[in-house]
């Protein structure tokens, strides 16, 4: 019996323990955890509408505006000139750059001026007797004739009777062969046709040229033009003379040029019209990379935002409140960067910068207010601190 009740007693005392621990961890609450809400820093831009113009980049290198391709009309040997036909030599307008060996041409030529020299003296005798009134121009005209020069023009025939008599001497025959070995004759030396640089010299002193060979190539410098594609959409708004901004590949250098001419038909392929840009500066050289940035339209009422920003190719977070809002918007235009936009009210706020996983209804801050929290928390602890 006494064992039975030592039994009993101690189930009783294990129960009451187990019941007396299970009522102790059930009165224990635990405590919730606080959520902590995170609030973005942003930076923010307030809306002004405004006319903005609309920038179409365009690039490509620059051309010489005059170029001549200098080739040999005759055969000889090249001659020195004082100034080596050199790559890079400048020439001034007028300046001899070729000469070609041309003493048995100019005999030839020599020959045929003292020919006509003889029909001209030989016709003397009757000129005097039957048109006496046309003897004294053509007798000016044997004295003042220099046959080391340009064959000057016959005199003009008074009346037909004297056209026909000098015609039947074969007068104008014989003037017209000279002046076509003459024009000849102008072809052994090749001059710069306006002031500029060899850019490429295929020929030296002492060459045997031949006809048809190239010499060269001579450029004006100072003057370039740019070939760019432009996009047909934009060809109703390209206008010759518009002004054009340029630069070069590091932007350290801006030039100013105009449109000078536009073609009048679309490449199929790439559905683009040819523009070409003219600038003139000094310190630009043929074969430069430059970009240029063409006016093509001007919107009202718009803004020009990173594309970046774009939410859903139509949206955009504004900031109302301390929250993010989508507000649609219409774009008017893209580019590589940037997109002209409409549809948004003057004093809008809207983020500058892109805020990785965004989404509408987050709280966010903006810079201003951030620093001003900071600053009036540093007031507090300071006066907490006294």
């Amino acid at each position: 019996m006494r064992k039975i009740i030592l039994g009993i007693l101690a189930l009783l005392i294990i129960g009451g323990a187990i019941y007396a621990s299970k009522v102790i961890v059930d009165s224990k609450t635990a405590p919730k955890p606080r959520v902590k809400k995170e609030v973005k820093i942003i930076t923010t831009d307030t809306i002004t509408n405004s006319t903005v113009s609309i920038v179409i980049p365009a690039n490509g290198n620059l051309q010489a505006k005059r170029r001549v391709e200098l080739f040999a009309e005759v055969t000889g040997v090249f001659k020195p000139t004082g100034i080596l036909f050199k790559t890079g030599q400048e020439y001034r307008a007028g300046q001899n750059m070729i000469i070609i060996e041309n003493s048995e041409f100019y005999a030839q030529v020599q020959s045929s001026r003292s020919n006509l020299n003889n029909q001209i003296t030989a016709i003397m005798p009757d000129l005097r007797l039957d048109y006496p009134s046309s003897y004294a121009q053509w007798q000016s005209y044997l004295d003042s004739w220099d046959m080391n020069a340009t064959t000057p023009a016959l005199p003009q025939p008074i009346d037909d009777k004297e056209k026909y008599f000098i015609t039947g001497r074969n007068i104008y025959t014989t003037y017209y062969n000279i002046k076509n070995l003459e024009s000849r004759l102008g072809k052994y030396r090749i001059r710069a046709p306006f002031n500029g640089v060899l850019t490429e010299a295929m020929v030296t002193e002492g060459t045997l040229i031949r006809s048809g060979q190239q010499l060269g190539e001579f450029i004006q410098t100072g003057t370039y033009e740019l070939q760019v594609a432009i996009s047909s959409e934009f060809a109703g708004f390209l206008k010759v003379g518009e002004s054009v901004e340029l630069k070069n590949i590091s932007d350290a250098k801006v030039y100013s040029g105009k449109v000078s001419r536009i073609n009048g038909k679309v490449d199929q392929a790439s559905q683009t019209i040819t523009t070409v840009i003219e600038v003139k500066d000094d310190n630009l050289k043929e074969g430069m990379y430059l970009t240029a940035n063409l006016d093509a339209q001007k919107i009202e009422n718009a803004i020009e935002i990173n594309r970046s920003l774009l939410q859903n190719e139509n949206q955009l977070f504004a900031v109302e409140d301390g929250r993010l809002v989508l507000k649609t918007i219409q774009p008017v235009h893209f580019s590589d960067k940037k997109v002209v936009v409409k549809g948004l009210e003057n004093g809008t706020v809207i983020i500058a910068q892109s805020v990785p996983g965004a989404y509408e209804g987050m709280i966010v801050k903006t810079e201003e207010q951030a620093a001003q929290e900071k600053a009036n928390q540093t007031e507090t602890d300071q006066s907490a601190i006294k």
